[in-house]
């Protein structure tokens, strides 16, 4: 393992800042709202922040304020933060991110987790500072294996895991691969699909109807990202590893559309810095096209969709009411689901979006399997 900290070259921020200042601005339909995509005001004025207004630097420095490493694991470099708890007894606690999310969604609950557990944030092969991807085959089994090996190497026998989205595919997984050193997993942004069985459907409360309704509704009409990155990614990382604007309209299109719904705008949701960090990475490390290769993998990987043992390690689910998809008896036919909790307000990127919420439930769910 080998100690890591983030130092962007100075001539890779002022390249930045010279993209910006040339865009080549896209026109826009009268009225058109966000109903055909990210809107050119709003795009327009987070590009003049980005540009005249975050300070890189500030970021890097709070970033650099955790304990960071690289590994190579099956090939693969793998990047994390490490923060060891002063609790000599604290469990340790594996955090994975979702896209277009990356380790940095977590800077606002690492320090408060840490008083009663060791933690761990990955970024995701492909992603940020874990990436480029090495080669083809990352799906989501594969990933998985890498961490719990990862988990192995820092000496961590028995753990638990927390994953968001994309994430709490992967903590599902681990802890169907290694049910004997995985403690429990805490999952939010889940997504749970009925079966072909129409009793799956028999006595749904309105709330998973709505629930039901704005799966279906993210089927049809919210799905454009998913087809392109899981069919063709390296069309598209051309796009967005050349225009920091690009890459910014494609992550912020998502962060508008997944967080909670009572807010305006994404920002009002997570923080514009927040979302800017989170979007620096990606550029800075120029992973636009390696991660949007994860979709591809999980979408040509033959066992993704196969039947699976219902897992047998504990698992929370934390369901965001405005934005989530997940019915409970969906989610208890494939995981040992032994806690449920319903938060009025929050979205996909809970940590950020409600981190004192998201550190409550997670310690009240880990604290009697520690």
């Amino acid at each position: 393992m080998r100690e890591f900290r983030i130092d962007i070259p100075q001539a890779d921020l002022d390249e930045l800042t010279e993209r910006l200042a040339r865009v080549r601005w896209t026109d826009e339909l009268p009225d058109a709202g966000t109903d055909y995509g990210v809107s050119l005001q709003y795009l327009r004025s987070l590009v003049h922040r980005w540009r005249d207004g975050y300070d890189w630097r500030a970021w890097e420095a709070r970033l650099n304020e955790y304990p960071q490493f690289t590994t190579e694991i099956d090939g693969q470099n793998i990047h994390f933060a490490h923060v060891r708890s002063a609790r000599a007894d604290a469990t340790p606690l594996l955090l994975l991110h979702d896209w277009p999310g990356s380790f940095m969604q977590f800077v606002e609950v690492i320090e408060p987790l840490s008083r009663d557990f060791h933690v761990v944030v990955t970024s995701t092969p492909g992603v940020g500072f874990s990436g480029p991807l090495s080669g083809p085959g990352w799906n989501t089994g594969r990933i998985a294996g890498a961490f719990t090996e990862l988990m192995a190497r820092l000496g961590y026998d028995r753990y638990g895991v927390q994953g968001g989205g994309g994430g709490a595919w992967i903590a599902a997984e681990m802890s169907r691969q290694a049910p004997d050193h995985v403690v429990g997993v805490h999952l939010n942004g889940l997504v749970t699909f009925p079966s072909d069985d129409p009793a799956d459907f028999a006595g749904l409360t309105e709330g998973e109807q709505e629930r039901l309704a704005r799966l279906q509704n993210f089927r049809d009409d919210m799905m454009g990202f998913n087809v392109i990155q899981s069919t063709r990614p390296q069309t598209l990382a051309y796009g967005l590893h050349d225009s920091p604007v690009g890459q910014l309209a494609w992550i912020v299109e998502k962060f508008k559309e997944w967080t909670d719904t009572a807010a305006d705008l994404p920002e009002d949701a997570v923080g514009r810095d927040h979302l800017l960090t989170d979007v620096s990475v990606y550029w800075f490390t120029g992973t636009a096209g390696s991660s949007a290769n994860l979709y591809y993998e999980m979408a040509h990987d033959p066992g993704a969709w196969a039947p699976k043992k219902r897992g047998t390690v504990p698992v929370a689910v934390a369901v965001a009411l405005s934005t989530d998809v997940a019915v409970r008896r969906f989610a208890e036919r494939d995981l040992d689901v032994t806690r449920w909790t319903e938060f009025e307000r929050g979205g996909n990127f809970l940590s950020l979006e409600q981190p004192g919420l998201f550190v409550e439930d997670v310690r009240e769910f880990f604290h009697p399997l520690g």
